[in-house]
């Protein structure tokens, strides 16, 4: 059978991620035998989010009533009832649903109604509290089929220290992560001298760990020293894979998807209040903004980097009628060059204009010239990808160190001139 859980956080504490790491030790304490558990990241614009909207699926062998029944309790006993927004789902399923559920919350919008149809299709146990938003999330979770997958372990602090400072100490995370990388990654932003892995939010976290497989992200955990964690649970996941991305068109892009599409820049990027930078994607006569906002650091002088004709391919989320940026591939660098009146050979001065196709001609001896000075000024970019650091990547995003799935790359090369 697949559990589903989702929606039992809120911005003042829980995650469903330690309500899953609960929920298998309940069950293996009842002999029920654990196939597998999946964090599962959704939509990442959906409004409704506490923070990462993550939902989670554990695979199990056993009663199904008496699963549903245990499920439904560590729910009602951990998740955040009190707070308005959190509206908990729980599903049991012996029959998995169709995968389109699954890519459908995953990079567009449903709803509960459709959840309940798809759950009813299969016969599946469910209970949805208060609105019930939650089994959107329960459902896709338990449909969910990861076609590029990586694995977290999450580590849980103890009861009594929930809401106090973490302690985990910084050094061994650095070392962690220069043992184990590339083969995890994120746990620290070398470049941006920060650790990305320790959370500030009021919740059971103490850190996670993430990379490619279980044994390097175990690996990389036995390095870290911290306080005396609760429990710890490696999850299978679909963070890092791009799994929100589309392949889009400009001018046909709707609000709150998340897409790849290609172009050519429009004009010189400007830097706006806050240390934002913007400039105008265009394709087929049609633009839309890029965004690179403050957090994204040293990106933004990528962003201001380019010039109008450099051919681009940008990934990030359609929101507001801007496209706020994830990361950016460059198939074709325009020339930048600057023409200026040649220098008089004679006089050592700049010659000017001698009229429309006359030339130039040196104001001081009168010496004539047909050619300008033509100056190329080296780009401080190259072709290639380039990313926002780990501090502001988002879970769902595909870092670099993970390399360009094949259909990124077709898009970004079908775009050069």
């Amino acid at each position: 059978m697949w559990i589903g859980i989702d929606d039992t956080d809120s911005p003042a504490g829980m995650c469903t991620t330690y309500i899953g790491a609960v929920l298998v030790r309940r069950l293996k304490e009842r002999g029920i035998p654990i196939i597998g558990a999946r964090l599962v990241r959704l939509n990442p614009n959906v409004i409704h989010k506490t923070r990462g909207n993550a939902a989670v699926c554990i695979e199990a062998e056993g009663d199904a009533e008496a699963v549903f029944a245990l499920a439904c309790a560590c729910v009602e006993e951990l998740a955040e009832f009190d707070a308005p927004e959190t509206n908990p789902g729980v599903v049991v399923a012996a029959v998995r649903p169709p995968p389109d559920f699954y890519y459908a919350v995953l990079r567009d919008f449903c709803t509960v109604d459709e959840a309940v149809d798809v759950l009813e299709s299969i016969g599946a146990r469910y209970r949805g509290y208060k609105n019930r938003r939650g089994l959107i999330g329960a459902t896709a979770a338990v449909a969910s089929v990861f076609f590029d997958r990586t694995f977290e372990l999450l580590a849980y602090r103890k009861r009594e220290a929930w809401g106090t400072p973490r302690q985990v100490d910084r050094a061994s995370l650095f070392l962690a992560d220069e043992t184990t990388y590339p083969r995890t990654w994120d746990t620290v932003d070398r470049k941006n001298d920060a650790v990305v892995c320790v959370p500030h939010t009021p919740d059971p976290v103490l850190f996670g760990i993430r990379g490619e497989s279980p044994a390097a992200v175990r690996e990389a955990r036995s390095y870290v020293r911290s306080e005396e964690p609760a429990c710890e649970q490696v999850y299978t996941t679909n963070q890092g894979t791009d799994a929100h991305l589309l392949p889009g068109a400009i001018g046909e892009l709707r609000e709150g998807r998340s897409y790849l599409v290609r172009g050519a820049v429009a004009g010189l990027p400007a830097t706006g209040p806050g240390g934002h930078v913007s400039f105008l994607l265009e394709d087929g006569g049609v633009e839309v903004r890029c965004m690179a906002y403050e957090p994204t650091r040293g990106f933004r002088d990528v962003v201001r980097a380019l010039v109008p004709g450099d051919r681009v391919a940008v990934a990030g989320s359609y929101k507001g009628g801007s496209l706020n940026l994830e990361k950016l591939g460059v198939s074709h660098l325009a020339a930048l060059v600057r023409i200026r009146p040649p220098v008089c050979p004679a006089c050592a001065r700049r010659m000017t204009s001698a009229g429309t196709a006359k030339g130039y001609k040196c104001r001081v001896c009168g010496g004539r010239s047909r050619e300008p000075d033509v100056e190329r000024w080296e780009r401080r970019i190259r072709p290639g990808w380039y990313e926002v650091p780990p501090v502001a990547r988002r879970h769902l995003s595909r870092p670099l160190v993970r390399g360009v799935p094949a259909w990124e790359e077709d898009l970004l090369q079908s775009g050069r001139p």
